[in-house]
């Protein structure tokens, strides 16, 4: 049997052993956090909705009129007028023909890619993809080709050196650990262009991108022609929980025929399908905070210039500052959780290797003052360490 403890032990030393956290309060800008009150700058949830009382009030009604369980998958009994219509409230949005619920977005990108893509087939995506994009084109049986970060260039070279194969082209709408923007446009040429497929994982630019919080492909004006798949989640800008898939009826009716991630697994509860219709509303019509969110971002790298601190160019909620060395981002997340606070140290394998960080998200819910408080708690650790 393999040495499980030894493997432990050797992440310990390698500064990448992770634990969780126990929450006490509900996801807001101030959370207690293995009770201590901390300043949280470590959360998905972008819009500030996740505690929001309207979409509460939702839930409640939900249940007393659904009850607690959906009791069975989607193609069994599962499947009630609320999903129903949150599936065709979110298509309306979007514009796009049809949505399908999944529970989470892994299962979705799990289940798309292994429902359309097999042996015999290519997928090409983003080498900083996220893990559920890579691993549903492992599972797929296809040939997997990953192109460096945001080449558009070496992605269409790809689709063209494999022309003869039915292709898949995937790649992260908002890169979750970096918060950059793939290159959208010209994925979308290079996939008409050699007749391959498109999708596009945007969970971190719904609800924060676009007319209406409808992400990076509204933001860049590309429809449901040009781009054929939309996955988004609807655990962070929304708020709540579950994931979906949007675009033409004919893939999204192969997708429930096929998804496996879809077929196999009990539905969610037809109360979290009304919450995220509520949310849905609160989304298009609080145009509010994606303009407050703008404002702290603009804040927080100005400050963080002066700082001289290490930026990635992002112009969205997610703001990584580079730290490198692994020990020492970890080093840094600890000084400033002294300070009160929080602040996530990524590290491999998550992001590659000399590429730890900070990830500092920012929500709705923060004021101008806690990105100052931030800001003063980073000037701080950088004069302990340079002391």
């Amino acid at each position: 049997m393999r040495d499980y403890s030894a493997r432990l032990l050797q992440r310990k030393e390698d500064g990448l052993y992770r634990h969780r956290r126990i929450i006490e309060s509900p996801q807001s800008t101030e959370i207690v956090c293995d009770g201590k009150k901390l300043l949280s700058f470590c959360s998905n949830d972008y819009l500030g909705l996740a505690n929001d009382a309207r979409i509460k009030q939702a839930f409640i009604r939900g249940i007393a009129c659904w009850g607690n369980g959906a009791g069975a998958a989607h193609l069994i009994t599962g499947h009630t007028s609320a999903h129903h219509h949150l599936e065709e409230e979110l298509a309306e949005w979007l514009g796009r023909e049809s949505a399908l619920l999944f529970s989470t977005g892994y299962m979705a990108n799990s289940g798309i890619i292994n429902a359309l893509m097999g042996r015999g087939d290519v997928v090409v995506e983003d080498r900083l993809n996220h893990a559920s994009l890579i691993d549903g084109g492992l599972n797929s049986g296809a040939q997997l080709l990953r192109y460096p970060h945001v080449d558009a260039h070496t992605a269409e070279q790809q689709l063209s050196d494999h022309k003869e194969k039915h292709a898949l082209l995937a790649t992260d709408g908002v890169f979750s650990m970096d918060g950059d923007i793939a290159p959208l446009r010209e994925l979308a040429n290079a996939s008409r262009k050699h007749d391959a497929l498109l999708l596009v994982d945007d969970a971190h630019g719904i609800g924060t991108l676009g007319h209406q919080g409808r992400g990076s492909l509204d933001r860049e004006a590309l429809s449901q022609q040009d781009v054929p798949l939309l996955m988004g989640t609807l655990g962070k800008g929304f708020g709540v929980f579950g994931a979906f898939v949007a675009g033409p009826e004919l893939l999204i009716e192969s997708i429930i025929q096929d998804a496996r991630s879809y077929l196999f697994t009990t539905a969610a509860p037809a109360a979290i399908a009304e919450a995220n219709r509520a949310a849905l509303r609160c989304v298009i019509e609080d145009q509010w905070r994606r303009d407050k969110l703008a404002v702290l971002i603009t804040r927080f790298r100005s400050g963080a210039e002066q700082l001289g601190l290490q930026l990635m160019p992002s112009e969205t909620p997610i703001q990584p500052v580079l730290v490198g060395e692994a020990d020492k981002a970890l080093t840094m997340s600890r000084a400033l959780e002294e300070q009160g606070v929080l602040v996530t140290a990524i590290r491999p394998p998550t992001v590659p290797r000399n590429s730890s960080r900070l990830r500092v998200t920012l929500s709705a819910n923060h004021e101008e003052t806690d990105v100052d408080k931030l800001l003063v708690a980073f000037e701080k650790v950088q004069a302990g360490e340079t002391a």
